[in-house]
């Protein structure tokens, strides 16, 4: 079940391949989540002294959080990934020009991941051509539509 999807992520970068990953967080950060107090957006993922971690994913606290704890809604969190699969994707990253970028948030058997992609960015043109194949796609689903009726 998809709690949130980056949206932007598809329309900057072309994702190549996809991995799944837990997060490190903390039980207040889990509450919020379930109420859907989170965005990803402006999120994006490093890979640092060979670990991977998400910077920038905003949690809001629930206003019913304790008060004499404060937390920090974008700290930066350690995603947990297999070694093998963070040894490739280091190497991915490190040297054919990737970048990976988070792409969705889910909860697996009521535990919350993090779908992230190794992904290249897309320049200004391919960006073009992808809104005309959307439009141009949505116009013959429209047309199809009209037909039908």
């Amino acid at each position: 079940m998809s709690i949130t999807v980056n949206k932007k992520a598809f329309h900057e970068y072309f994702v190549e391949d996809k991995y799944e990953a837990g997060i490190a967080l903390e039980g207040w950060e889990v509450k919020a989540i379930r109420a859907g107090r989170m965005n990803i957006k402006e999120s994006y993922v490093i890979i640092k002294s060979g670990e991977i971690y998400i910077i920038g994913m905003h949690i809001s606290p629930l206003p019913s959080a304790s008060t004499h704890n404060h937390h920090d809604p974008i700290r930066t969190r350690k995603l947990l990934l297999h070694a093998t699969e963070i040894s490739k994707l280091i190497g991915k990253v490190e040297r054919a020009g990737y970048t990976l970028v988070p792409i969705d948030l889910h909860f697996v058997r009521g535990r919350i991941k993090l779908e992230i992609g190794l992904a290249k960015g897309k320049k200004q043109h391919d960006k073009r051509a992808d809104a005309l194949d959307k439009d141009s796609k949505r116009e013959a689903q429209r047309a199809m539509k009209e037909r039908l009726h």
